[in-house]
């Protein structure tokens, strides 16, 4: 390890775009693959790996709703959520908004107020017992179409979890444009919902603009194709719109074809404001902090740089004030204490 990976290991951190699901690990991944045994998912961690290459995006969704279908009642749900965020802790995660799909498990039986209640049980666990503090973002996925947008809005409309702060469209933009999605995200606003849409991660820059027009954005999940538009650039610059940046996902998915030739550059000398998230971490093989070791490569930061990524996340976030302030200054103790 560097010491600049060592830095990165134990600095604060917030993380804005990981995805409920996602982000379990081999071990629980397995454990539930064993629970379940008519899933095509492999019971070993080991084999995971070779599960978990990806030959496209679109294989990429396939194998993510492989491991979907193993979350199938309320235990499962819970025991997911606390073990996300345990890793977070070991990361010294501080705050993350963890993206979660209610469609996806409603679809399969559990009731919207049972899945509700689990993943609120385990955001107020993993706060007491790990010291980390989860928000949610419901997102519609988007293959399922305008059934799990209604299904989608519904439940974070009705049932209103206390964590909920955001409102989402994931999954394939080819063939999923973003419009028809305009009157779900209007009643999430209407509701007090933040909106942080995926878009441009696989298409053009034309989706980011649906989605700050058709959906008004306030954050952007990953925006990969956003440097093709200058003038994208400089309005998300211009109108601080973060851009929710997850580098290795976009080689494993292949949205790039070369990390060295990431676009993060183009978006950090645009005077855009970049956040780095892990995405779906176990999936491809690796956590925020190489994130922050990937970012500070490409943008070669030293350890000042990269804790002012970790406060590019605070910002951000959808934090109350009094929790970005403390965050920021935990950030900052920990780099001068570094430094000293």
């Amino acid at each position: 390890m560097s010491v600049l990976d060592s830095f990165i290991a134990g600095l604060p951190k917030a993380e804005l775009h990981v995805h409920h699901v996602g982000s379990a690990s081999p071990r629980i991944v397995a454990e539930l693959a064993a629970r379940h045994p008519d899933s095509p998912v492999p019971t070993d961690p080991e084999a995971l790996a070779d599960f978990f290459t990806f030959r496209d995006f679109a294989h990429f969704i396939e194998v993510y709703l492989s491991v979907v279908d193993l979350i199938r009642d309320a235990e499962d749900v819970r025991l997911l959520t606390y073990e996300v965020a345990r890793d977070m802790a070991r990361q010294n995660i501080r705050y993350a908004e963890l993206t979660v799909t209610p469609f996806s498990s409603t679809r399969r039986g559990i009731p919207d107020a049972a899945f509700v209640e689990a993943i609120e049980d385990a955001r107020k666990a993993a706060e007491t017992e790990l010291g980390v503090m989860l928000r949610w973002c419901f997102d519609i996925p988007g293959e399922a179409g305008l059934e799990a947008a209604e299904e989608t809005t519904r439940i974070a409309c009705k049932l209103k979890p206390e964590g909920l702060v955001s409102f989402g469209l994931g999954g394939p933009e080819i063939g999923v444009p973003r419009p028809q999605f305009k009157p779900y995200f209007d009643r999430a606003i209407s509701e007090g919902l933040h909106s942080v849409p995926h878009a441009g991660e696989t298409t053009g820059p034309q989706t980011i603009w649906d989605a700050l027009v058709d959906l008004r954005a306030e954050r952007i999940g990953h925006g990969t194709s956003a440097p093709q538009d200058p003038a994208l650039l400089a309005h998300l610059a211009e109108h601080r719109i973060p851009l929710e940046v997850c580098p290795t996902s976009n080689l494993a998915t292949r949205a790039v074809t070369d990390l060295d030739r990431h676009p993060i550059k183009e978006m950090v000398a645009a005077g855009v404001l970049v956040t780095v998230n892990s995405d779906d971490p176990p999936m491809f093989g690796t956590d925020l902090n190489r994130e922050y070791g990937v970012a500070a490569r490409l943008l070669e930061l030293d350890a000042a740089g990269v804790a002012g990524l970790a406060k590019n996340a605070v910002d951000a976030s959808f934090m109350d004030e009094t929790g970005k302030k403390a965050l920021r200054a935990e950030i900052d103790a920990y780099t001068a204490a570094w430094r000293g």
